[in-house]
């Protein structure tokens, strides 16, 4: 029987606290089948400090969805079009002459392959792009009336669920608020905050005040980036802990959200930049063995985020790990991490 080893973990927090830019870690690894819990941190973060999950909120919003899915208040083949006033979305996809708005399904949505444009990382006409305004400090608020002016201003990438193409974009889970919205007839950062209640995630919340000073700000190299008025404004941006997050991963691949058993079915891989691929809602993390010669690195499902913030189950191992490294600059630093953490169970 595998057990934790807790040296080792220690050791490996410690020396990620070390790496270029690193300026504080928490770590939180679970045995699936075993009472056996472990959680340590290292530099300027403790075990429960709070720090924003960035993406991994994409999980969290496909979570509410596939919920929706398994209850039968909604469908994968469902067209986004539905959720919005008439014409709202007109324009948001004009791809080779031909618009595509109408045809857009939750599915497309789900699997990032709406081929839509961006509106965090595409660079409009003038040859900005807000994630790297947002990287230098310029902070700004970005509510989904504002992400949908400006996607249709941008080129989308492929027609709608064309061929295996898959393309990870920003905008797909931005405007999934609104069908939530649209469904449950409330807005969307209540329902994350009732879901957060009952899976009693008590540190975890959506950051809907700019004066909030209660959680780690992220770093961008040796500075603290305060992007308060970015993250109050999407209304589904999450402030958490590595043990709040890790009950929100065990919910989900124990069939909290959508059957256990019909959570494979999500796992349609398609490829959007190494090391990653995306399926239905979730994301995988894999490293091919030629890569990592002397020791396979299993694959990891779940999600991650642009400062190191990181949410995944390793099924080789029924191993889950939570945590972040709070830094966008060195993104590299939270999956080695992760790599030397799994391989302590091979």
């Amino acid at each position: 029987m595998k057990h934790l080893d807790k040296n080792k973990l220690d050791k490996i927090v410690n020396e990620a606290a070390k790496k270029k830019y690193i300026h504080g870690v928490v770590f939180n690894v679970s045995l699936g089948n075993q009472n056996e819990n472990w959680c340590s941190a290292s530099g300027n973060m403790k075990i429960d400090t709070p720090y924003y999950i960035a993406s991994i909120n994409k999980l969290v919003i496909s979570a509410i969805i596939l919920r929706l899915i398994a209850e039968g208040k909604l469908s994968f083949n469902d067209k986004l079009t539905r959720f919005f006033p008439l014409n709202a979305l007109k324009g948001i996809h004009v791809y080779k002459g031909r618009a595509y708005s109408e045809d857009i399904t939750i599915l497309q949505m789900l699997s990032n392959t709406s081929g839509l444009p961006c509106y965090l990382s595409d660079k409009s006409e003038n040859g900005f792009a807000v994630i790297k305004e947002l990287e230098a400090g310029l902070d700004q608020a970005w509510p989904t009336d504002k992400v949908i002016d400006r996607i249709k201003t941008l080129k989308p990438h492929f027609a709608p669920g064309e061929g295996n193409k898959a393309k990870y974009i920003d905008t797909n889970h931005q405007l999934l608020n609104v069908v939530i919205e649209k469904i449950l007839d409330k807005p969307v950062k209540d329902v994350l905050n009732q879901l957060f209640f009952d899976l009693n995630m008590s540190q975890t919340y959506v950051c809907d005040d700019l004066k909030d000073d209660r959680y780690m700000f992220p770093y961008y190299k040796n500075e603290k980036r305060d992007i308060s008025k970015f993250i109050t404004s999407t209304q589904n941006d999450i402030i958490s802990t590595a043990h709040d997050q890790m009950l929100f991963i065990k919910a989900f691949f124990n069939g909290y959200f959508y059957p256990k058993e019909q959570l494979k079915s999500l796992e349609v891989w398609k490829s959007i930049f190494f090391p990653f691929q995306y399926g239905i809602g979730i994301q995988k993390f894999y490293m091919p063995r030629l890569l990592s010669p002397l020791k396979a690195v299993p694959d990891m499902i779940g999600h991650c985020g642009s400062t190191g913030s990181v949410a995944f189950y390793v099924p080789d191992v029924d191993l889950y790990i939570t945590g972040t490294t709070n830094q966008q600059a060195n993104p590299s630093a939270a999956f080695q991490t992760l790599i030397k953490m799994v391989q302590t169970m091979i």
